[in-house]
């Protein structure tokens, strides 16, 4: 099963015709992830996004949807989210950031 993009509406599919023969029909694959960021007392976000920015040891990293299990700390950064309203972001001092089956959580103060 291959991702690509659908070349009419821009959306990203699972390509179900590399497969065995009787396949089923192409299946939308999400464009968003959910991100969730919080520290003990508040929560500074909580719905959907195109794509999560920040910065580890190793330098900037970006997140989109669809991305592999990923968890890694966080240096002290402003995190850009792309919403389909605009882009956000949050100045942190550091964090632990975990990404798990197209969900974004990012936990500060810890």
């Amino acid at each position: 099963m291959a991702l690509r993009q659908e070349a009419s509406t821009g959306e990203f599919v699972e390509d179900m015709s590399a497969s065995v023969a009787g396949a089923q029909p192409v299946k939308k694959v999400s464009r968003t992830l959910h991100v969730k960021i919080w520290s003990p007392f508040r929560v500074y976000f909580d719905a959907d996004a195109q794509s999560v920015s920040g910065v580890n040891a190793t330098g900037p990293f970006d997140i989109l949807a669809q991305h592999r299990n990923f968890i890694s700390l966080l240096n002290a950064c402003d995190l850009l989210l792309r919403t389909s309203s605009g882009e956000v972001r949050i100045r942190i001092s550091g964090g632990v950031m975990q990404v798990h089956q197209n969900m974004v959580k990012v936990f500060l103060e810890v």
